[in-house]
């Protein structure tokens, strides 16, 4: 077990905001995390568990002690007639672990390649993208309880998975830590296009039966077309969640602005593009200080420079009101504000 002081957490946050973190201890193992829950000064102390900060805006010192996790391992576990089952530590960065995938012939997760963040935060935000979301590929997780250093193990509806949205960010918040994550990954495989970019990849292309890895080209290559790389612009992604909105108030949106982006989803409510609302808006390319709004996709705030958590925070209000004041809608962001 690690322990560090007075740690600047500039570097372990994807956004690059400074912020101090009075203790630092390195967890590599379920052992660590014990040793943590066991330690006569750590036990005691509140915690702050940290993956790849890929969804955090830092605003202010860390007083509780910032677990950061790096529990390595990829591994296929178990081959069974209708799936593989992957495990993967937590530490492990998660675009890694899809194409550690691929390279091993074990498809299923193509369609979120290049998320930013580790594995042990992907069922934390239920991640997703291009069609897929982690609940979609998930079996279970192994996770240690802060307060009895026993491991648990999880299934899926246990985790309760939601947009953007699991039991680790409601009941269980900051009170566990995700040490692995095992994926169903579906046999025989089926390519998942149902998605307007990669249909028009389909027709740009020709090629109407992709493989895996053509799948995640085309995922990789759209991402870095219109989404900026965190280690040259500080970024956290997405910045706000897609809003879900009743067919009544899609209706009335769509006949005050025709042209507005929604998609129908399987419940029978509409999923609003929060990008193009940011950008109907003229937030596109605009600045708050040293933090500003990306000039090729309004859905992603960015670090131009020196930025602080404050200025973040100042910018995405202001988007948020903009946004209110034209859809009459509410934008939630996705990263946590600390």
């Amino acid at each position: 077990m690690a322990v560090e002081r007075g740690v600047n957490l500039k570097p372990y946050n994807t956004f690059a905001l400074p912020c101090m973190a009075h203790t630092l201890v390195r967890i590599r193992s379920e052992a660590d995390v014990r040793r943590v829950v066991d330690d006569p000064e750590l036990g005691r102390a509140p915690k702050f568990i940290l993956g790849g900060g890929s969804n955090l805006i830092l605003t202010q010192d860390i007083k509780p002690v910032v677990l950061k996790v790096e529990v390595p391992g990829l591994r296929l576990l178990e081959t069974r007639e209708d799936a593989w089952i992957v495990e993967a530590g937590a530490g492990e960065r998660w675009h890694d672990l899809v194409s550690w995938c691929l390279d091993n012939d074990l498809p299923g997760l193509e369609n979120m390649a290049l998320i930013p963040g580790t594995v042990g935060a992907a069922p934390v935000q239920n991640i997703g993208a291009y069609g897929i979301e982690l609940k979609d590929r998930f079996e279970s997780l192994d996770a240690v309880d802060l307060m009895t250093g026993r491991t648990i193990t999880l299934d899926g509806p246990t985790c309760r998975f939601d947009y953007r949205d699991s039991l680790f960010k409601q009941a269980l918040a900051g009170k566990t830590v995700i040490t692995r994550v095992r994926l169903r990954l579906p046999r025989p495989w089926q390519p998942m296009l149902g998605y307007a970019e990669l249909e028009r990849k389909v027709a740009e292309t020709g090629i109407t039966a992709p493989s895996a890895r053509q799948i995640f080209d085309w995922v990789v290559a759209v991402r870095r077309a219109k989404l900026p790389d965190p280690a040259v612009i500080g970024n956290a992604g997405s910045f706000f969640k897609n809003p879900v909105v009743t067919p009544e108030q899609c209706r009335d949106i769509i006949q005050r602005d025709p042209e507005i982006v929604h998609y129908p989803m399987p419940d029978g409510n509409f999923k609003l593009a929060a990008g193009w609302m940011i950008d109907a808006c003229g937030w596109k390319g605009k600045t708050v200080g040293q933090a500003g709004v990306y000039d090729k996709q309004a859905l992603v705030l960015v670090n131009r420079g020196d930025a602080r958590g404050a200025e973040v925070v100042t910018l995405a209000r202001a988007i948020q009101e903009s946004v209110y004041g034209r859809f009459g809608i509410r934008l939630e962001p996705e990263p946590v504000v600390i």
